[in-house]
């Protein structure tokens, strides 16, 4: 089956066109070599394989991901390519295209959003646009499928045809890139003269696609030559610089004929919206205020509601139906306490939970898909900046709101070898939904009537810590360096629309359950198991298990914490599989039918104050087991990834110890 390659630039709906053109065909997995994501999917009418590419703004890779998409051209060249526009940044975008087009295979051009570009009184000439590029255009709006109808249409076309687009560099580079073109290795590359400009722009990916030595030598002679001839010709700039401008020239006079902007209205809602959000001293406190009523509404209203309703039927009518299939069924008592004490109560303490995750997952959703999200990189640029980092920084800490796993993968696209690291040993302190349950379950104990406010607090104090920390990793030498630049596309706002929120929720949500019925599933059947079995065999005393063992060899390290008690150091053990695990662990241990039940006995085991040093440390200390395996797997460091598990222990110690004994000296305690 053929492949087709989609390419865009970041923001401009590439995400939005493959789920319309795939529907639900789509396969994750990573690129061969390294560790970047890739999605596939089959088109709609099984004609082919639609291959997503990273978004770039051009295929001269400045980050990781963006490297993807030379190689993937050089080594496995599509049999056409869709290349996805923003009508109303057109001319920014089409750089990628000319590149592209450049590449020699069949292309068609995605003209999307041009619904924003007519709200803004934009008009593009779409005639005088294929005429030039040679190449057919779809008018397309990607978030509600209009165009991709057509885009299927004219795919199954133009595979049929050739693609002849040329650019005049003059004389001097056009011999190099004839010269080089001869220097190349045999391959499968439809377009040789796109190889040699790549290798004139010093695309490294390119030049490391070029294993024998002695030939790079030449390019690089020939490059240097074609350098020496410019200057001949009277150009000071160098050939990479020179093919850029003779292309954004090109660009700008082709654009100057297409697009038309007289009725270009001059300040466009995201403007006047964009003028108080991105303000510069109130765009931060409004962030902070939308995100105190995501909390509210998800831990003092409605979440709370329905999770009090998931648990009357996990510990009531499901805990009630499987005892009585059991002793329907004759099972034993070992087995019934197993089901039942371990499995339903272990696994229903988490699910309980679920309604306000999702509801936190959904306005999440909500804010990424309106384009506020995008604002808030730039609200925390300064902010960043002062410690070391930038904007794209903050990007994988706003996922790591959701899973920590995914975001350590998003900072990939940061360009700075030394700002990703830093960036992946700090996102494990954003407070992931596993920690959810935990603050849930303290806060509304301790704190019910300002449950939301200690939750977002918890929010807040992780990038407080991420903040100072990175300060404190950018003067270390061996993470200093020089920072990298902070570049952003910013979508104009949106109407979210509810297919996409509920897929986007779904499949957060998703994964939440997959992790209940897979490691919290396998961690409640080992806690039973330890809390029953001691040294004089299976049925003992909970104070005399396994269980209670282990835990109190940690307890006496925990009391300067103020929850010196085996019960806390078990959860916390058991916690390094998954921070859900902990609430599971505390619902075995204290052996409650209900969270009535385990809120009560949390009630009696701990003070207001030792509560909150027991958030504060599930908040910053060990990251979960699949967040170390994906340090691993994204730093190739054993030491890294030790680092990133010892050095949050000790952070989260001192600060736990320093609130809860700063609380007790201010008779907190």
């Amino acid at each position: 089956m053929d492949m087709i390659a989609l390419f865009g630039n970041p923001n401009t709906g590439k995400t939005s066109l493959f789920n319309k053109l795939t529907r639900t065909y789509a396969e994750v997995g990573n690129w061969s070599g390294v560790t970047v994501e890739k999605k596939t999917g089959i088109l709609r009418d099984k004609s082919a394989v639609l291959v997503d590419l990273p978004g770039a703004y051009s295929l001269l890779p400045l980050s990781l991901d963006e490297g993807v998409a030379t190689r993937y051209l050089l080594e496995e060249p599509p049999a056409a390519l869709i290349n996805i526009v923003d009508a109303s940044q057109l001319q920014r975008n089409l750089y990628l295209t000319v590149q592209l087009l450049e590449y020699g295979r069949p292309l068609v051009l995605g003209l999307n959003m041009t619904d924003v570009a007519d709200a803004t009184g934009l008009r593009v000439n779409k005639e005088l646009l294929a005429d030039q590029l040679n190449v057919p255009i779809i008018p397309m709006v990607a978030r509600t499928g209009s165009g991709s109808k057509q885009m299927l249409a004219s795919l199954r076309e133009v595979r049929h045809t050739s693609n002849a687009f040329q650019l005049d560099y003059g004389p001097a580079v056009e011999a190099a890139i004839k010269d080089i073109c001869n220097l190349l290795p045999n391959t499968s590359v439809p377009q040789l003269r796109w190889a040699a400009l790549q290798c004139l722009e010093n695309n490294p990916v390119v030049m490391e696609w070029m294993t024998n030595e002695k030939q790079r030598e030449q390019v690089t002679a020939r490059i240097q030559r074609c350098e020496e001839e410019l200057l001949r010709e009277g150009y000071t700039i160098p050939p990479a610089q020179h093919i850029r401008s003779v292309r954004t020239a090109w660009i700008a006079e082709l654009c100057s004929k297409a697009i038309d902007t007289s009725k270009l209205k001059p300040h466009s809602l995201t403007d006047k919206l964009d003028a108080l959000l991105t303000h510069r001293y109130l765009g931060i406190p409004i962030f902070l205020l939308l995100m105190y009523a995501t909390f509210k509404f998800t831990f003092d209203w409605a979440g709370t509601i329905l999770s009090d309703m998931l648990d009357e039927f996990f510990s009531g009518t499901l805990s009630s139906w499987i005892s009585e299939l059991l002793v329907h069924l004759n099972a034993s008592a070992f087995t019934q306490s197993l089901v039942v004490d371990g499995i339903v109560a272990g696994v229903g303490g988490v699910l309980v939970f679920l309604p306000q995750i999702a509801i936190l997952f959904l306005i999440i959703s909500v804010i990424e898909d309106s384009g506020y999200m995008a604002r808030v990189t730039i609200l925390m640029d300064r902010l960043m900046q002062a410690v070391g980092l930038n904007g794209k920084s903050f990007i994988p800490f706003i996922i790591g709101f959701g899973c920590n796993v995914p975001a350590i993968m998003a900072a990939r696209t940061i360009e700075q070898p030394r700002e990703r690291l830093i960036t992946t040993l700090l996102v494990p302190f954003m407070s992931c939904s596993a920690r959810l349950p935990v603050y849930a379950l303290f806060a509304g104990v301790f704190f019910p009537s300002h449950a939301a406010s200690i939750i977002m607090l918890m929010y807040v104090l992780g990038i407080t810590v991420s903040l100072v920390l990175a300060k404190i990793f950018s003067k270390v030498s061996i993470l200093s360096g020089e920072p990298s630049l902070f570049i952003v596309e910013l979508p104009p706002y949106r109407v979210p629309q509810a297919l996409t929120l509920f897929r986007s929720t779904w499949e957060k949500v998703k994964g939440f359950v997959r992790k209940a019925g897979t490691i919290i599933l396998a961690g409640s059947v080992g806690i039973w198991l330890l809390s029953n079995f001691g040294p004089q065999g299976f049925g003992v005393e909970m104070d005399d298990s396994l269980l209670a063992t282990i835990g109190g060899w940690f307890a006496p390290l925990l009391a300067p914490l103020g929850f010196g008690t085996w019960q806390a150091g078990a959860s916390l053990l058991t916690g390094f599989m998954a921070k859900e695990v902990v609430v599971s662990t505390m619902n075995i241990i204290y052996h409650v039918p209900d969270m009535q039940g385990l809120e009560l006995q949390v009630s009696h085991a701990f003070t207001p104050l030792a509560s909150f040093s027991f958030m504060v440390f599930i908040l910053l200390y060990v990251p979960c087991l699949a967040t170390v395996a994906v340090i691993r797997k994204e730093t190739l460091s054993w030491r890294w990834t030790a680092f990133s598990v010892i050095y949050p222990l000790a952070v989260a110690y001192i600060i736990a110890v320093l609130i809860y004994q700063c609380g007790r000296l201010l008779g907190w305690g």
